[in-house]
C-alpha cells in the first residue's frame, strides 16, 4: 500500500490516520510506504512503524509529480502487488476478499472502485470488533457513492506503470482517468470492484490548497493535467471486467462509456454553439444564460 499524505495538521491529521490505520488491519504482512516530506509525515511513519521515502520530484509550485511517486515505490516495494490509495480512505476486510478474487483469477490487471462519501470528526476505535459494520451503517446510511470517475484506490500487479507514467502532478484532477486508460490501451484486464468493495472516503476540505477547491480543480496545475489526458481518459464504466460476489465477470456495457462520453461532448459543443449564436438576440431580450453550479 502506498500513499502520498497532506500535512497532518487539524482534521487531515484525524482522517488520514484513520486511513493509514485501517490498511495496517487488512493483512499482517501489509507493507505500508508514505511518499514525500508533508508536514509529520516523518514522525507518522515512525510512530505507525511504516516505511517512508522522503524524497520525490516536484513541480515548481512544489506539487508532487504522480511518476516519481509510482517509479520510486516500484524499485523499493517487497511484494508483487502494488495498491495505490488516497490518504483519506478507509478500506477494509471487503477489500482484502477482492483483492485475492481477482489475483487468482488473472496475473496482470488493475482493480478500482468507487468511493463513499462520509462525514467523519473522530478517530475510528478499530478495537471494537463491529467497527466496520457500525461504518458500513454510516457509509450506507449517508449514501453518497461517487460516480464512476471518481476513483481513489489502484490494486495493480508491479511492473504495470513503471517507467510509463506522464508528467501529472497528485492531488490535482485527471491523472486517476489515465491510470484506468493506459492498461486498456495496452489489453490489460481494469476490474470495477465498486459492487464487493465499500471504500469509505473521510470528506475534508481544500484549505491545504492556497486558491481551495477552485485551485485544485480549476488552478493551472489542474489545467496541465487535463491537457495531459486528453484523448486519454478512462473511468469505472470503460472497466473490462466487473466483481460480483467474488467471480469476475466480462463488462458487457464497457462500450458505452465511450459512448455516452462522446455523446455528451457533442451535445455540450451543441449547446455552447447555440449560445454563442444567440448571444446578441438573448442580451437584447434580457436574457442571460446561468451558470454552471457545483
Amino acid at each position: 500500500m502506498f500513499s502520498t499524505p497532506k500535512p497532518f495538521v487539524g482534521h487531515i491529521d484525524l482522517i488520514q490516520r484513520n486511513a493509514i490505520r485501517s490498511w495496517q488491519r487488512l493483512h499482517h504482512q501489509v507493507e505500508i510506504i508514505l511518499v514525500g516530506d508533508d508536514a509529520g509525515a516523518a514522525e507518522v511513519c515512525q510512530e505507525f512503524g511504516i516505511r517512508h521515502i522522503k524524497h520525490v520530484e516536484k513541480n515548481r509550485y512544489g506539487t508532487k509529480y504522480l511518476a516519481s511517486i509510482y517509479d520510486q515505490v516500484h524499485e523499493t516495494a517487497r511484494h508483487e502487488i502494488l495498491c495505490h490509495v488516497n490518504c483519506d480512505i478507509v478500506l477494509m476486510s471487503d477489500f482484502v476478499a477482492a483483492a485475492r478474487s481477482v489475483i487468482s483469477q488473472t496475473d496482470r490487471f488493475l482493480m478500482a472502485g468507487r468511493r463513499w462519501d462520509v462525514d467523519l470528526q473522530q478517530a475510528l476505535d478499530l478495537a471494537k470488533p463491529d467497527w466496520e459494520t457500525s461504518l458500513r451503517q454510516l457509509a450506507r446510511k449517508t449514501n453518497r457513492p461517487r460516480p464512476a470517475q471518481w476513483i481513489d484506490y489502484f490494486l495493480f500487479s508491479k511492473g504495470l506503470y513503471h517507467k510509463k507514467v506522464p508528467e501529472f502532478v497528485i492531488g490535482r484532477p485527471g491523472w486517476d482517468n489515465w491510470l484506468l486508460w493506459y492498461p486498456l490501451s495496452i489489453k490489460v484486464p481494469v476490474v470495477d470492484a465498486s459492487q464487493d468493495v465499500l471504500a469509505v472516503h473521510q470528506n475534508h476540505d481544500y484549505s491545504y490548497h492556497p486558491a481551495g477547491a477552485e485551485g485544485v480543480w480549476h488552478g493551472e496545475e489542474a489545467q496541465q493535467n487535463y491537457q495531459l489526458h486528453q484523448g486519454k481518459f478512462a473511468t469505472l464504466a470503460y472497466a473490462t471486467h466487473v466483481l460480483r460476489y467474488g467471480r469476475l465477470q466480462r463488462n458487457h456495457q464497457a462500450w458505452l462509456g465511450p459512448v455516452k462520453r462522446n455523446a455528451a461532448a457533442r451535445l455540450s459543443g451543441i449547446w455552447f454553439g447555440l449560445l454563442n449564436a444567440t448571444r446578441s438576440v438573448r442580451h437584447k431580450l434580457g436574457v442571460r444564460s446561468r451558470g454552471v453550479r457545483r
